[in-house]
């Protein structure tokens, strides 16, 4: 594998408490306007997709950005505004930054959703717009995604799934070492698989960062303040909005799904093929939420579809 390493940038976004910075990791050629955006899970970061990153970046300009409240990004000012409305308009601004020709997306469990938000408001800007919706020098050709990859998400949502998250999104735990982060982040997150020591050391580099002699994690612990305030009729409003714009992905998709995942249900995949005629799907065995896109299969099977004609 490459040992390519991915250049930091930052785009100003907007909030409706003002303006913060959004970091994103770039891999491949900067001129290149065929474009994977890569978007991670609620608590992770952008270098999540490294090895993805490194095996897609002859092919494509792959950006990673950190969420707004995770990594290198900024935190918010207000933390009622870490929800995906926000995100996918931090998208939008970075997408603009970014004028791809071709736009093709993964995104793993929140990524997901976001991809999903986007799709949603580019179909009811299509529809309220009708005369902006061709192409032409003179027209605004509303965003459209390419092929997309939901890993492990999808327009229903596990509530006892969500609930187990929420039990650890905004805990303020520290640790002395390195060594006792990875172990943590080893124990939260089984459902992304088995790995080796290194591989469990790189899914906690960039989740956990050095403050003084203590090792605390990489994000706003505030972002969990939103997420605990969903309930189930919030739930059940924001699905109905899921499946609309899912509805509307008119390119290929790839659903993927960890084979004890608590957040996709199987049914859930069941029902998505049978909406969507442009998807298909792929289990992983022995992961649950969500396959890491680190190994071996999981990145060519994405490789695979993205590049396939």
């Amino acid at each position: 594998m490459s040992s390519v390493e991915p250049r930091l940038k930052f785009v100003t976004c907007a909030s409706t408490a003002g303006l913060h910075r959004m970091a994103y990791w770039e891999w491949g050629d900067p001129d290149n306007d065929r474009v994977l955006l890569c978007v991670h899970g609620l608590t992770r970061t952008g270098r999540d997709f490294d090895p993805l990153a490194q095996a897609l970046c002859a092919e494509y300009r792959v950006v990673c950005p950190d969420v707004v409240g995770r990594g290198r990004s900024d935190w918010l000012l207000d933390a009622n505004s870490y929800v995906v409305p926000q995100y996918v308009a931090d998208m939008v601004t970075l997408i603009a930054r970014l004028a791809p020709a071709r736009l093709d997306w993964v995104g793993t469990s929140m990524g997901g959703l976001i991809g999903l938000g986007l799709t949603g408001m580019a179909a009811l800007s299509a529809q309220l717009r009708p005369d902006r919706g061709a192409s032409g020098p003179d027209q605004v050709s509303y965003l459209s995604l390419g092929k997309v990859v939901l890993n492990d998400i999808g327009p229903a949502l596990n509530l006892d799934g969500l609930a187990r998250i929420g039990e650890y999104v905004g805990q303020d735990i520290q640790f002395a070492s390195f060594d006792q982060a990875v172990q943590y982040v080893r124990q939260v997150s089984q459902g992304f698989g088995p790995h080796d020591a290194a591989g469990w050391e790189a899914l906690t580099r960039y989740v956990f960062v050095q403050q003084g002699q203590q090792w605390v994690k990489h994000y706003d612990l505030r972002i969990a303040q939103p997420f605990a305030l969903q309930t189930p009729e919030a739930t059940v409003a924001a699905e109905a909005l899921l499946w609309q714009a899912w509805d509307h992905l008119a390119h290929p998709v790839l659903v993927l799904r960890g084979a004890q995942s608590d957040i996709l249900r199987a049914d859930t995949v069941r029902d998505m093929l049978a909406r969507n005629p442009h998807a298909q799907s792929l289990q992983f065995e022995g992961v649950g939420h969500a396959p890491s896109l680190r190994s071996p299969d999981q990145i060519h099977a994405i490789r695979q579809f993205l590049l396939a004609d």
